[in-house]
This record gives C-alpha cells, structure tokens and sequence, in this order.
C-alpha cells in the first residue's frame, strides 16, 4: 500500500459558511496530528467563499481511512454535514 492522497475541494451552502469557517482550524489542528498525516490543507478561494481547496496525504490506505472515520465522527463532521464534496482520490503503488 502507498500513500493516499486526496485532492479537491467541498462547497459550502451559505446557511453553514459561518460554522465551517468557525471550525476549520479545529479540524485542520486535529487531522495534522494524526498518526499517518503527511500534509493536510484546506483553505478558502479567493474568487468564491463557498469553495474551500483540499489537498490531503496520508502514509497509507488504513491511515486515510482512519482520517476518514474521525472525522466523520467529530464535531467537523457535525459542521460539514451539508457540503458539496468533490474529490480525486489515489494511491500509490
């Protein structure tokens, strides 16, 4: 198994750009400590305040997903629950 990487971005429905933007640092601290993080960002466009770019790295499969499940489970998770989600996802071998 390689490293995983993830690239894309989320739109974010007005009704929740407060609480994302609110809770994106949060997140942001919380993914880079994880155990397998080898990059992790996410930042507001420029040109659309709905869009946030993501770009992540994990070490492997079993540690992206393990990303995965925490968050899903976090207050982020909670906060994201309405985004637009549109990611690339590979691997390498």
């Amino acid at each position: 198994m390689g490293v995983v990487t993830l690239q894309g971005y989320i739109v974010v429905p007005d009704t929740d750009l407060a609480s994302v933007q609110d809770g994106l640092l949060e997140h942001i601290e919380l993914t880079q400590r994880e155990q397998g993080c080898l990059h992790f960002t996410v930042y507001q466009d420029t040109k659309n305040k709905n869009r946030f770019n993501v770009h992540e790295k994990f070490v492997n499969r079993a540690a992206f997903e393990a990303h995965q499940r925490r968050a899903k489970d976090s207050r982020w998770g909670h906060i994201a629950a309405n985004v637009e989600r549109h990611y690339q996802i590979s691997e390498d071998s």
